[in-house]
């Protein structure tokens, strides 16, 4: 599998099983929110190990920056916070950083 779709699903998975717990715990919904939380975290733990790279931290890295785009973008199509410039500015300058893990050159590659 290629790295871009497979980071995406993980981070909507991840983000996804992040708030089934925050719904939970703070805004007093019920704990069967746990159970799709619980599943949706483990769907995206999977998905990070079809990540074609040599080590488990390059690639957790890498999806770093795809994970705050993503997050961003839950904020501003879930919980209706649009994005100022200064959210623009640093997801930006993480997705530069996780593209120089995912793809910089490496010797004897």
């Amino acid at each position: 599998m290629t790295a871009l779709p497979v980071y995406v699903a993980a981070a909507l998975a991840e983000i996804a099983g992040c708030f089934a717990f925050w719904a939970w715990a703070r805004l007093d919904r019920s704990a069967l929110w746990l159970v799709p939380g619980l599943l949706s975290l483990a769907l995206f733990a999977w998905l990070l190990t079809r990540v074609d790279v040599a080590f488990a931290g390059r690639a957790f890295a890498a999806y770093g920056g795809v994970y705050i785009l993503a997050s961003v973008g839950w904020m501003w199509a879930v919980e209706g916070s649009r994005p100022d410039r200064w959210d623009a500015i640093g997801t930006a300058l993480c997705l530069a950083g996780a593209l120089v893990i995912l793809f910089g050159p490496r010797p004897g590659a």
